[in-house]
């Protein structure tokens, strides 16, 4: 049997703010019921024990985000959560003591994007403090994220933006200059199960893309598969469209999608070195590898 590390379940992908780093959705808002988070559990349960509660959307904006990690914990399945942290004054008590709750990122480059929607002040006190309340009861992981510390996305103005970041990174955890020890591709460890990590920007793949490439190697069913939040089944958690419709989970068993003939034809393909999808050859991502 296929052994994922992970799988990303979209519970939803309705998002609160909008951000240049993350393409305009043309899909249909959507929130994943119970009903169908759980049957969502039980398909994947024995192809990866992590679950990730995102591709596109803003997880904490599931009325029910409490009951489904309730939900996955039964399952015994360990969730990571990444959020912008924009709604932790009204859910974040949701997320308090839940043991599925492994890991929890917070996009902080969100905030350089989206000055209107919410004033620096309140926006990292919120985060800080929850990151407080939620170490002292349970093991979860916190991750800050920032993007483009030094890249090449607006360099000026994003420098400028991030150092702000920074600064109050710096007086919440009285850290000295961060960015006298910033090294690009690994994180900072800011105290026990909290992190500071760095991710230059990268491109959604698009078929509007001019560029494409046949060659590369990506992850794609080998390390990890996504559900989006009507149930289809993509390679991966950059295919926010859907372009790559592998079946509906909720009309297909899991197993029998991700062993059909297109699903193998992408895993044989990146063994190779080849892009087979036509969206995989307009990506940029796989040149990581």
């Amino acid at each position: 049997m296929k052994k994922f590390k992970k799988i990303y379940v979209e519970i939803t992908n309705v998002c609160n703010l909008n951000c240049e780093f993350c393409p305009t959705s043309e899909r249909t808002g959507v929130f994943m019921s119970l009903l169908q988070v759980e049957q969502v559990f039980i398909a994947i349960k024995p192809f990866a024990d992590y679950v990730y509660l995102h591709v596109k959307g803003e997880p904490l904006l599931h009325p029910k985000i409490d009951e489904i990690l309730d939900l996955a914990a039964l399952h015994e399945i360990k969730v990571n959560i990444t959020t912008t942290g924009t709604l932790l004054n009204k859910v974040g008590h949701k997320l308090l003591e839940k043991s599925a709750l492994r890991q929890i990122n917070f996009s902080l480059h969100s905030y350089n994007q989206n000055l209107a929607a919410f004033s620096k002040i309140p926006y990292f006190e919120t985060i800080f403090n929850f990151a407080n309340r939620l170490q002292l009861s349970s093991e979860t992981i916190i991750s800050y994220r920032l993007w483009n510390l030094h890249g090449i996305y607006q360099p000026e103005l994003q420098q400028a933006k991030n150092k702000i970041v920074l600064s109050e990174i710096e007086k919440a955890y009285n850290l000295l200059p961060i960015e006298e020890k910033y090294n690009p591709g690994k994180g900072i460890k800011i105290r026990e199960r909290l992190y500071l990590n760095f991710e230059p920007q990268f491109e959604w793949p698009s078929m509007q893309n001019t560029t494409e490439s046949e060659t590369g190697f990506c992850h794609a069913l080998r390390t990890h598969a996504g559900i989006l939040a009507d149930g289809t089944v993509v390679p991966c958690c950059l295919d926010g469209e859907g372009v790559m419709n592998l079946g509906n989970i909720f009309e297909k068993p899991f197993s029998e999608i991700i062993s059909d003939r297109r699903a193998t034809a992408i895993y044989n393909g990146f063994s190779s070195g080849t892009a087979i999808e036509p969206l995989c050859k307009k990506c940029s991502f796989k040149e990581k590898f």
